[in-house]
C-alpha cells in the first residue's frame, strides 16, 4: 500500500509490481558497521516510479517505510528520487531470498543499508520527518556513508 499526502492512494499486489517497468542497477552496499558489499546487481522498479502514480501533494516532503517486522524507517522524497533507488526484487540475476529482503525491499545505495529498508509493508508520503527504528536509537537520520555519518549529533 501507498498512502498518505498523496492524490492517489495505490494498492499494487506482486503481479501489479512486477508488470511495472523494471531497470538494474548496480551499487554497493553499506553497513553502518562499517563493511560493504560493491558491485550488487539489483533489478527493481525505479521509486520514482511510484512516486509518478501516486502523485504526492504539494507537502509532501518525507517517505516512511513500514516493513512487515515492524521496522521503520523514513527519507525526503528529494533523495528518493535518484535513478538508483529501487523497490527492488533481484539481486545478481535471482529472486531475492528472505534473509536479502525477499520478497520486495528499497534500494538506495547513498545511504547506510538501514535506510535500504527490506520486506516492505507499506510506503506513506508525509509532510514531516518521521524518525524510524534505528534513528530513534541514536542513529543519524541522514545516514551518509562518505560523510562517516553514523549516529545522531
Amino acid at each position: 500500500m501507498v498512502d498518505g499526502e498523496v492524490e492517489k492512494t495505490l494498492f499494487l499486489n506482486w503481479n501489479d509490481l512486477l508488470s511495472l517497468p523494471s531497470v538494474v542497477c548496480v551499487s554497493g552496499f553499506h553497513c553502518v558497521e562499517g563493511w560493504s558489499v560493491l558491485d550488487n546487481k539489483w533489478e527493481g522498479v525505479v521509486f520514482k516510479t511510484i512516486v509518478r502514480m501516486v502523485s504526492p501533494k504539494n507537502n509532501a516532503r518525507y517517505v516512511f517505510f513500514v516493513c512487515d517486522d515492524g521496522y521503520t524507517t523514513s527519507l525526503p522524497l528529494a533523495e528518493l528520487l535518484d535513478d538508483d533507488v529501487l523497490l527492488a526484487y533481484k539481486l545478481n540475476d535471482k529472486p531475492l531470498k528472505p534473509e536479502n529482503g525477499a520478497p520486495l525491499r528499497l534500494i538506495v545505495p547513498k545511504k547506510y543499508a538501514y535506510k535500504s529498508a527490506m520486506w516492505l509493508r507499506r510506503i506513506t508520503f508525509t509532510s514531516k520527518p518521521e524518525l524510524g527504528y534505528w534513528e530513534k536509537r541514536g542513529y543519524s537520520d541522514t545516514a551518509n556513508p562518505w560523510m562517516n555519518d553514523r549516529y545522531a549529533r
